[in-house]
């Protein structure tokens, strides 16, 4: 036990670094708790003593501002940073290494007493106020952007984000979440139909000029679109 305990310490250095100290690690992070009384409700909840095993879970969620189920499977070294508003259903499972941040619900999509919540493979990082919804899959390695909707699986290496949640056209490259480093699909897509806009009202002037018609093409409005497909390009590149 106190193997595991140092094990959740020391992991916490690892994924928060404003920890300082083991006896701040100790004292003053909640999701930390949340974990280590999720594991006396898991037990409870286990070996058939339900009850005591949502009372201790609503005890956790009095204290902490989170709320696990005690009949989710968490795996080892998992964290939540802040954790407050954070929400995790009955029939979860969570692998290994995976990392929540404040406000995000793993919730259920059915009232039939099955599987009906996320499994998120090792190594998963769901951002701020994220949710995943239902009985699906979120792949080893994979990330989920802040205010993200998840309802379908996510592949492994991969990081979603949008409401409904997509792919970001790449692999995750990053070790955390960072969001300034995550493309955005939707953008890219609008930069694409510019682009191929642009090129469609050349072409038509061009045959317009050929054809003897003269140009009517505002040129207010061929300025605004270039403004707006050059800022278009600049988010592209910076992603």
């Amino acid at each position: 036990m106190f193997r595991r305990i140092s094990e959740d310490v020391k992991n916490v250095f690892t994924k928060d670094p404003a920890a300082r100290s083991a006896l701040e690690v100790l004292t003053c992070y909640p999701g930390l708790h949340a974990v280590w009384m999720h594991r006396i409700a898991h037990w409870l909840w286990n070996h058939g003593l339900k009850l005591a095993a949502r009372l201790t879970s609503h005890v956790s969620r009095h204290f902490t501002g989170i709320e696990i189920h005690p009949g989710a499977t968490i795996g080892r070294r998992f964290f939540i940073d802040h954790g407050m508003g954070v929400v995790i259903g009955e029939t979860t499972e969570i692998g290994d290494d995976c990392l929540l941040y404040q406000g995000v619900v793993l919730g259920g999509t059915t009232l039939e007493k099955k599987k009906r919540h996320p499994t998120l493979g090792n190594g998963v990082v769901v951002g701020s106020g994220a949710i995943v919804l239902g009985a699906i899959t979120l792949g080893d390695r994979s990330r989920v952007g802040a205010g993200s909707v998840v309802v379908n699986p996510v592949p492994a290496d991969t990081s979603v984000v949008g409401v409904p949640a997509r792919p970001t056209g790449a692999p995750t490259k990053v070790g955390t979440l960072e969001h300034g480093k995550i493309a955005d699909p939707v953008n890219a897509a609008i930069a694409l139909i510019l682009a191929e806009n642009e090129c469609m009202r050349k072409r038509l002037e061009e045959i317009e000029a050929k054809a003897g018609f003269a140009g009517r093409t505002e040129p207010d409005l061929v300025a605004k679109h270039a403004e707006i497909a050059r800022l278009f390009e600049d988010k592209r590149k910076e992603a």
